[in-house]
């Protein structure tokens, strides 16, 4: 088969324990998933509660990550460019409208994200009523470390999840805060679109998101899963 130029590079991220790299097809990412994010984002308490979760994506090419210290450049037109520490799922197998039951079977592995947010660029779109996809889906504003299989780590539901910037806590919560735990999350998203080996989901922030700036040091955590560290360039 010939292009007229040739294929982009195909996003991956290193396994725990494998040579083999782990190829990522699409990015979904749940939107106010733990109630006190929520609450700091404008939600109303009536609005906290549990609905139906919504859903935004990031285009696989805007994936930065894998193991050691991550360099990320500090993205153009912002001057609010905010942190959100998360779990991420990656999927070894597809399918629609699958049961809770069945979700799990569908995971890989796990890792530790940080979904970027572009806050100003996002909150004049919301302002607007316009999509507000430049303010999540722009280059290098989905940071993921290596994954960790659920062979080695099994499926953590419990368990602390952090970030620091420059040593000084920021966020800090736990898996169990969140309103839709991952089986819900995977069973959810498969009525919407077909889920297919290769997609990561972002399942949401703990409350504590804020500014970072260029030469800030991020590391974060997922008690059960792994760590994350990443520069602001």
């Amino acid at each position: 088969m010939t292009y007229v130029f040739p294929p982009h590079p195909q996003p991956a991220l290193p396994v725990v324990g494998s040579a083999a790299l782990f190829p990522v097809r699409r990015i979904f990412c749940v939107g106010r998933n733990y109630a006190e994010h929520a609450r700091e984002m404008g939600a109303t308490a009536q609005a906290t509660g549990l609905e139906p979760p919504f859903f935004f994506m990031k285009p696989g090419d805007a994936l930065v990550g894998g193991d050691g210290e991550i360099a990320v450049k500090y993205p153009p037109l912002t001057k609010n460019l905010h942190h959100e520490i998360e779990m991420v799922v990656a999927l070894g197998a597809g399918g629609q409208n699958v049961t809770v039951n069945a979700a799990n079977g569908l995971i890989f592995g796990y890792a530790v994200g940080l979904d970027l947010t572009r806050r100003d660029l996002q909150a004049h779109a919301k302002e607007k009523g316009h999509p507000w996809d430049m303010g999540k889906g722009f280059d290098q504003s989905a940071i993921c470390s290596a994954i960790h299989p659920a062979s080695l780590v099994g499926h953590p539901a419990t368990g602390p999840i952090w970030l620091k910037v420059n040593g000084q806590t920021r966020q800090q919560g736990d898996l169990a805060d969140m309103g839709w735990k991952v089986a819900d999350i995977i069973a959810n998203l498969s009525m919407q679109v077909r889920l297919e080996a290769g997609d990561l989901i972002y399942t949401g922030t703990p409350a504590g998101v804020g500014p970072i700036v260029p030469g800030d040091l991020l590391e974060g955590a997922v008690e059960g899963v792994g760590e994350l560290r990443a520069r602001i360039l």
